[in-house]
């Protein structure tokens, strides 16, 4: 019988993470957080790399009032992490991926 991180595990993660234009911050998260997923979800996330230059409104419409930002829409509950994301521990246990 599964436990809930092993049906996590077995889910599609859809990601966003929304950074502004080319800071050191932002290729630092954008860096870091395709590591983590392709070391940890390798087939199995969906990551949508947004500029809050380019897309302003969708940005206001996320409520992002920091960046970089990387929102967990699925699997539920919805989850931000502000930051760089160089902490690969404390965002696998973020996101319930923690061994």
């Amino acid at each position: 019988m599964g436990t809930s991180g092993d049906t996590v595990k077995a889910q599609r993660i859809r990601l966003r993470l929304y950074v502004a234009g080319t800071t050191s911050r932002s290729i630092r998260a954008v860096t870091n957080i395709r590591i983590i997923c392709e070391e940890h979800l390798q087939g199995r996330y969906n990551l949508q790399v947004i500029d809050i230059y380019q897309q302003p409104v969708l940005a206001r419409e996320e409520q992002i009032v920091a960046v970089p930002t990387l929102v967990k829409e699925l699997p539920r509950p919805l989850r931000r992490f502000i930051g760089d994301l160089s902490d690969t521990d404390w965002l696998l246990a973020g996101l319930n991926l923690q061994l």
